[in-house]
């Protein structure tokens, strides 16, 4: 496990973060696309090439060159592919190719729904951090490529609500608190009054209309109105509120010290301590659990982010990647089965990560 953490050490989703008790990650991505060719809906394979090569050629040339891999997805193995999807930088299976930096702060995704699709990376609450570090790759890039686009609608996009400036903007929070309020579906409505979608990021939970995890992200849902610097501003705020509102119910279940929030925070920190398998989902409740006893006080010995980056570490395709590299030794009947080892690894990543967590109720 010590190599493990070594890898995982030097990701961008294992440094704290602003806000980063409610907001685990920021997200920005830029759709752009070259000029004089046809959206990739409508390209042939040749054309597909063309841009593809233009793309990977300009990365090339840029400044920080080095810092940046190219790689053309049909050599990607299901696994890799699995990984990056992980990783929130392959959507859907869609694409030719993704150029990397190598920090994986930043990336590039080439003839997916558009010619280019920048995306970048924050921990915490950083929309303009993120912003910056997407735009320096827009930029670099239009110093050796010409981008679509018009005076009156401009970055002209496949989707007509990507149009103008390209952007759509999110980020991941975690809702613990207003969620054992029932407060979710008032947050949607206001969302939504405000031009923003709300969705699960795991996936549905238990209880209808609920997150797994109370995990959701907040985004834009159109980026033809105003400029970056607007839309950015009108997302921070909104996100500023959600943290104020998740902190005001916090503080409730703190003072009052309800019995059913003492349960679910010792029954997560119990069955991560001692079980010897454990299934995904219940591994992001776990997670969610006991971030939500951190941030409530209830538990000490650890950091919001170090939390949140198990989300990654927990995940199928991080396990499959440790399994594949890695020597490790499991039970006889675990050793032959897939599905058990991964499970079995993902107990003792849990494990580790916990070993040093008290309680303080």
């Amino acid at each position: 496990m010590i190599e493990e953490r070594r890898t995982v050490g030097d990701a961008w989703y294992a440094a704290p973060g602003d806000d980063d008790d409610v907001v685990l990650s920021t997200r920005v991505r830029l759709a752009r696309n070259l000029a004089n060719f046809p959206f990739p809906e409508s390209c042939d394979d040749d054309e597909a090439v063309r841009i593809q090569n233009i793309i990977f050629d300009a990365f090339n040339h840029f400044e920080n060159g080095s810092a940046y891999q190219s790689v053309p997805l049909s050599v990607v193995e299901p696994l890799g592919a699995k990984i990056l999807s992980e990783r929130g930088l392959f959507e859907n299976n869609f694409g030719t190719g993704l150029v990397m930096r190598l920090d994986g702060i930043a990336s590039c995704l080439v003839n997916c729904v558009d010619h280019a699709r920048i995306s970048s990376f924050s921990p915490g609450l950083a929309l303009n951090a993120a912003y910056s570090a997407s735009r320096e790759v827009d930029m670099q890039l239009q110093d050796r490529v010409q981008f679509a686009a018009s005076y009156d609608f401009g970055y002209l996009t496949a989707n007509a609500l990507d149009s103008g400036s390209g952007m759509k903007a999110s980020v991941k929070i975690h809702l613990p608190s207003m969620s054992c309020a029932g407060k979710i579906s008032d947050l949607i409505k206001s969302a939504e009054k405000k031009g923003f979608s709300v969705t699960a990021c795991y996936g549905s939970g238990i209880q209808a209309g609920s997150s797994l995890g109370a995990f959701y992200q907040l985004s834009t849902t159109q980026s033809v109105s105003g400029n970056e610097i607007d839309q950015l501003a009108a997302l921070i705020s909104f996100a500023k509120n959600i943290c104020e509102s998740e902190r005001k119910f916090r503080l409730n279940y703190a003072d009052n010290k309800s019995t059913a929030v003492r349960d679910a925070i010792l029954r997560a920190f119990a069955t991560a301590r001692f079980c010897v398998l454990m299934g995904l989902r219940e591994s992001i409740e776990i997670v969610s659990n006991v971030k939500w006893g951190l941030d409530l006080g209830f538990i000490k010995g650890a950091r919001d982010f170090e939390l949140s980056s198990l989300l990654y570490r927990a995940q199928s395709g991080h396990l499959g990647f440790l399994l594949k590299t890695g020597n490790f030794k499991f039970e006889k009947d675990v050793a032959e089965n897939d599905e058990l080892k991964e499970e079995r690894l993902r107990a003792i990543i849990m494990q580790d990560a916990f070993k040093n967590l008290s309680f303080e109720i």
